[in-house]
């Protein structure tokens, strides 16, 4: 479970100070399917953020699991990400100079899984996400649809228990995001928790839970 109680973010720009969050309470129960919509600098990604261990509040407290994660070291806040949480952003975030195996099977050589396991898990994530036949190409060489899926493979690759996607879509055309979602829905009904930020109120109403933002609080919180 995910719990926020309080939570202010802040940024400094010259002299002025931008309330990116403004004291967020929120409680996300496990397999919840929850969309965060709002305009531009509503502070939805920040949230997002907070959420994924990206950034640090600067009051408040964050429960995860029960757990009060809101001060562990860097190194500490990285082993949380690693078991619990995964990843999906809009620019894909793919280092271009390994192949699409190499970069789904990242993560597991910096958890320590053994190179046996590894080619197992990777070459069932390869089945799973329709991509066996590119396993080898670059992201340079993959339409925005695979590189994304490829993405996502990476993402859950450690079968993390929270899925955060920021923008999924955005880069992508009609046909393929909704690919892309259906994905991330099927990965929600095995049991994931899946958290989505977009402006895209369309995709945002597909969510069991849908909160709106702006100017850095949470304005409704419908389910």
């Amino acid at each position: 479970m995910i719990e926020l109680l309080g939570i202010c973010r802040t940024f400094q720009m010259g002299d002025q100070t931008i309330h990116a969050l403004n004291q967020i309470n929120l409680k996300i129960i496990a397999g919840e399917y929850v969309s965060i919509m709002g305009p531009s600098g509503s502070g939805k990604s920040t949230l997002l953020n907070v959420i994924g261990l990206l950034d640090r509040p600067n009051s408040g407290r964050y429960l995860l699991d029960g757990s009060d994660v809101t001060d562990l070291s860097e190194s500490e806040q990285a082993q949380v990400r690693r078991d619990k949480i995964g990843f999906v952003f809009q620019s894909f975030h793919l280092i271009p100079r390994l192949t699409a195996a190499e970069n789904i099977e990242l993560p597991l050589i910096l958890a320590g899984i053994a190179p046996s396991e590894r080619k197992q898990r990777v070459e069932a994530a390869l089945l799973a996400f329709n991509l066996v036949e590119r396993a080898h190409h670059r992201p340079a060489e993959l339409s925005g649809g695979q590189r994304q899926r490829v993405a996502i493979a990476r993402a859950t690759i450690l079968q993390p228990t929270a899925l955060l996607a920021d923008e999924p879509t955005g880069n992508l055309d009609h046909r393929i995001g909704s690919e892309v979602i259906t994905l991330l829905e099927n990965l929600h009904h095995s049991g994931t928790t899946l958290i989505i930020v977009t402006h895209d109120r369309e995709l945002g109403l597909r969510a069991h839970r849908r909160i709106a933002m702006r100017d850095g609080s949470i304005v409704t919180d419908e389910r």
